[in-house]
């Protein structure tokens, strides 16, 4: 299963920094991700989030108007 994991960082202006992973949980998601995040952000994160990654091709949409 894909994971978009979406890292919080920055003292003075937050920025977020956003990637995919794959594994079999959420737990397993969050392992994988540790090692997944740039060194140089790494200090100054301070949330992590873990979402099920949906492929845009099967999201729903509205036909327009």
């Amino acid at each position: 299963m894909n994971f978009q994991i979406t890292v919080r960082y920055g003292s003075r202006y937050q920025r977020y920094h956003t990637f995919e992973v794959e594994a079999a949980n959420a737990r397993d998601a969050l392992a994988t991700a540790a090692t997944g995040i740039p060194e140089e952000i790494a200090g100054e994160a301070d949330l992590v989030e873990v979402r099920v990654a949906v492929d845009p091709d099967d999201r729903p949409h509205s036909g327009g108007a």
